[in-house]
């Protein structure tokens, strides 16, 4: 399998370390500009102008939001682990820049040194269209297990919600190709996540964070050294954190969602604990402090991994 990346960025991947667990971001695609006006309308360039740190990295010269989308991969407990799979490649999707998308993912992933069929776990913070992407790979006219030994699993709320929800056609056709074929091969777990959060293993936690849909789930992973916490769309962008309140065109509850970033924001800032965002462009990751009556973010970039395991 070849990449069209340079011989070494395919050994590589942005990672951080959290002590004996390290994360790699696994990158899809970056989203266009017009991504930021859509989704988080109310981020204005008059907001972008009154955190400064938010430039150069989380938004440009003109005030436009960067948005990126990625997934998460480490090895903890045993287990090989991916939070989200993304948009995917070959679907057709009503978004025009997520339609029959041809990305280097895959290749990407085994370079980090975790090819699909090594993969333990598959985490969905949530079942959206540019989350659960990768579940699914085409085989002549079906859909098939990107990840064969894999369990995905995503809260039980989660999946009784679109269970019983009036889909448009573009999201029954994503729960066709994406969604159904790991529920009919038996892969799907729902895991009930008390208000607390609930570990399923010694280093990985998930956190209930309703709002932007009701079954919503954070991840959060505790190194010998550090914890990280991975948003999924609860926090889609750095500029949430000047103001919790900016909500997503397509929160399934505003309200709750607000809350919900108020309540994450206040738990991690000031703690150390790294935030890395689903959606955040590099460097993707940072910590949340205190600044005036919100937050700031303050980056801590990954580092480049290096892997030996994938033969060349």
């Amino acid at each position: 399998m070849h990449s069209h990346s340079t011989p070494s960025s395919s050994s590589t991947s942005p990672a951080w370390d959290l002590g004996d667990l390290t994360v790699h971001r696994i990158d899809e695609v970056a989203l266009p500009p017009q991504t930021g006006p859509w989704l988080l309308p109310a981020a204005t360039p008059d907001v972008v102008d009154q955190a400064p740190w938010l430039r150069p990295d989380f938004a440009d010269e003109a005030g436009t939001l960067r948005l990126s989308s990625h997934s998460f991969a480490f090895s903890a407990d045993g287990l090989r682990v991916l939070v989200d799979t993304g948009i995917g490649n070959g679907k057709t999707r009503a978004n025009p820049a997520w339609n029959n998308l041809d990305s280097d993912y895959l290749t990407r992933l085994e370079a980090a040194g975790f090819p699909p069929q090594t993969i333990d776990l598959v985490i969905l913070t949530h079942l959206h269209t540019d989350h659960v992407g990768w579940n699914t790979y085409a085989d002549g006219d079906t859909w098939k297990p990107t990840f064969p030994n894999a369990r995905y699993l995503t809260a039980r709320t989660e999946w009784n919600y679109w269970a019983t929800a009036d889909m448009d056609e573009a999201r029954r056709q994503m729960f066709q190709d994406s969604v159904h074929p790991i529920k009919d091969a038996g892969l799907l777990d729902l895991v009930d996540i008390p208000e607390a959060g609930t570990e399923i293993a010694p280093s990985i936690r998930l956190i209930p964070t309703p709002g932007h849909t009701p079954g919503h789930l954070a991840v959060e992973l505790h190194g010998r050294t550090a914890t990280a916490l991975i948003t999924g769309d609860c926090i889609h962008h750095p500029v949430q954190l000047l103001h919790p309140g900016i909500g997503s065109c397509v929160d399934s509850d505003p309200h709750q969602a607000a809350a919900t970033r108020h309540r994450l924001l206040a738990s991690l800032a000031d703690t150390g604990t790294l935030m890395l965002g689903t959606h955040f462009p590099s460097p993707t990751g940072g910590l949340v402090q205190s600044h005036g009556d919100s937050y700031r973010l303050t980056p801590r970039p990954a580092a480049p991994a290096h892997h030996t395991s994938t033969p060349h």
